[in-house]
């Protein structure tokens, strides 16, 4: 879990109630007008754990979009294999090893005013895990997106553990969704050239 108000503030930041009707199209289209143009490996990190209810948007969004047929995708960070503060170390030292050139998008939790809970903020730049806490985490993510599930600023700790788990929950089903319909434009995105087959001996017809 992170601490929204401690983003880097030279990143882009943007942000949307998770029930709007247009969300997925609208922050689709924002997440890709600042992916890179080049090929890359595209990874997603979900950040937190089963454990606290509130901290659980990162694992249950890896769960239900692995559930999903993704093609371009990697992930990391779901109920069964959480990607948390005692692990993330190991994950990221896989991922950069095993990928060749990763564009990460980090998926987390975080606090924020009452009147932004249930908004999903995208933005520029990593995220820094366990920043609400005061945990020396390593920063993660190209790009960002998470979802404030409460209030910060008093017992933060009490606060994720009781935070409504239909909220997660719904939050956890939108941010999917919203990958899967990323993962799909992926595949138009980056078309190999067409090529010529030569063929040995053509016949030429009359």
């Amino acid at each position: 879990m992170n601490l929204k108000s401690r983003l880097g503030r030279r990143n882009e930041n943007f942000r949307m109630l998770h029930t709007e009707p247009n969300f997925i199209h609208v922050m689709r289209e924002k997440i890709i007008s600042w992916m890179p143009h080049s090929p890359r490996d595209y990874v997603v990190v979900c950040i937190g754990t089963d454990r606290s209810t509130g901290d659980s948007l990162g694992p249950l969004t890896g769960t239900l979009l692995a559930e999903k047929k993704i093609k371009h995708l990697s992930i990391y960070g779901t109920l069964d294999e959480p990607v948390h503060a005692t692990n993330i170390h190991d994950y990221l030292q896989n991922i950069y090893s095993n990928h060749h050139n990763p564009f990460v998008i980090a998926i987390d939790a975080c606090l924020g005013k009452h009147t932004s809970i249930g908004h999903l903020i995208t933005g520029t730049g990593p995220i820094k895990p366990g920043a609400a806490f005061n945990k020396p985490l390593p920063e993660v993510g190209d790009i960002h997106l998470t979802g404030v599930v409460n209030v910060s600023g008093f017992m933060e700790y009490s606060v994720l553990q009781n935070t409504r788990l239909s909220l997660v929950m719904r939050m956890a089903s939108k941010t999917a969704d919203l990958l899967e319909q990323l993962d799909q434009r992926l595949i138009y995105q980056h078309h190999s050239p067409a090529v010529v087959i030569q063929v040995s001996n053509p016949t030429i017809p009359n």
